[in-house]
């Protein structure tokens, strides 16, 4: 037979409702009575009724993850953190995609809202305005945006385009190019501004060093294909990319060309995904802390939760990110790369 709340009440020699507030709302008993019933329902296997639960609490036990896209690799870290973190706190998280749409993130918002206690949004597309209006309708954090006073996890994106940018001034390169992601993007702008700034302190230590952007492409593989032969045609010795989808398209690109990398052309990427250290050459990029900002961002939802749902004492929290230097970078050439088509 399954263990019962009458169970776990008589193991510890406590009332019904005692053991319903020492599990539901800790905070409403005693320090001594809260271990004595969590021990007597850890023994007895006890699984408390989640919906149940709910009825006493006000909650669902659930928190909603909304991500611009699944399939890009980056996305599946940043979930398995924030399961990890949400499950160590007793709650559930559902997960869904907006295809890099904002009005279907919008919409999501909005069904989300009445399913559970708080929403964590990834790399959200939506405007300023459209997030200020789903703070006021569900405690929100966002993963890699900035937004007013909604609490928010981001990475050090400046920092780490100052070190992709020092890299290649130490390799000998002097013409970069930056595959821009989408426009809508507050990564891709953060990341354009750092290479900006890493540029222009390059001119201070006597370096002259020039950036081409060039332009705005979809984050992913197929991104990196279209902008390949515009980096070729700039002249540049060396290309960032938005991400490492962007940069392993532009490696398949060069190698059609017979473009070599690093011997021609250096490539950079940014988050570090599990295929950057499979291709050939291994792809140097910026590592973003993935599983740690799905964590973090669960950890300042749990605060607004705490806080029934007014800001909490540290609403911004700002991860590192870290150059992986890989096969994929090298000094640059004496002769730029050739800008012939096949």
């Amino acid at each position: 037979m399954p263990v019962t709340i009458k169970d776990v009440a008589r193991a510890a020699g406590v009332s019904v409702s005692t053991v319903s507030r020492a599990l539901a709302g800790p905070e409403l008993v005693s320090p001594a009575t809260r271990e004595r019933v969590q021990r007597a329902a850890a023994e007895l296997g006890y699984q408390p009724n989640r919906a149940a639960r709910g009825l006493i609490t006000g909650r669902t036990g659930n928190i909603g993850l909304i991500v611009p896209d699944l399939a890009n690799p980056f996305f599946p870290g940043v979930v398995k953190g924030m399961q990890a973190r949400a499950r160590e706190a007793d709650f559930a998280v559902f997960v869904a995609d907006t295809d890099e749409d904002p009005a279907v993130e919008v919409a999501l918002v909005r069904q989300l809202a009445k399913q559970v206690d708080g929403m964590v949004i990834a790399s959200p597309r939506m405007s300023e305005d459209e997030l200020r209006a789903a703070a006021t309708e569900t405690p929100l954090v966002l993963l890699n945006r900035r937004v007013g006073r909604i609490p928010s996890v981001t990475v050090d994106n400046v920092d780490g385009m100052r070190q992709a940018v020092a890299h290649l001034v130490a390799l000998g390169h002097r013409r970069i190019g930056y595959v821009e992601g989408p426009r809508t993007s507050w990564a891709n702008r953060e990341r354009l501004r750092g290479l900006r700034a890493a540029i222009s302190a390059t001119a201070d230590g006597g370096a002259d060093v020039e950036l081409t952007v060039l332009g705005s492409f979809l984050p992913q593989f197929e991104g990196g294909v279209a902008a390949a032969d515009l980096a070729v045609a700039a002249g540049v010795t060396a290309v960032i990319a938005y991400n490492d989808l962007v940069a392993l398209g532009l490696l398949n690109r060069f190698v059609a060309r017979g473009i070599d990398v690093p011997g021609q052309i250096s490539v950079i990427g940014c988050d570090d995904i599990v295929a950057a250290a499979m291709v050939h050459p291994p792809l140097t990029s910026i590592a973003l802390p993935k599983e740690q900002t799905g964590r973090a961002g669960v950890d300042l939802l749990l605060a607004l939760l705490k806080n029934s749902g007014r800001s909490a004492v540290s609403t911004r929290r700002e991860l590192p990110a870290h150059l992986m230097v890989r096969r994929s970078t090298g000094p640059a050439p004496t002769a730029p790369a050739p800008t012939d088509l096949p």
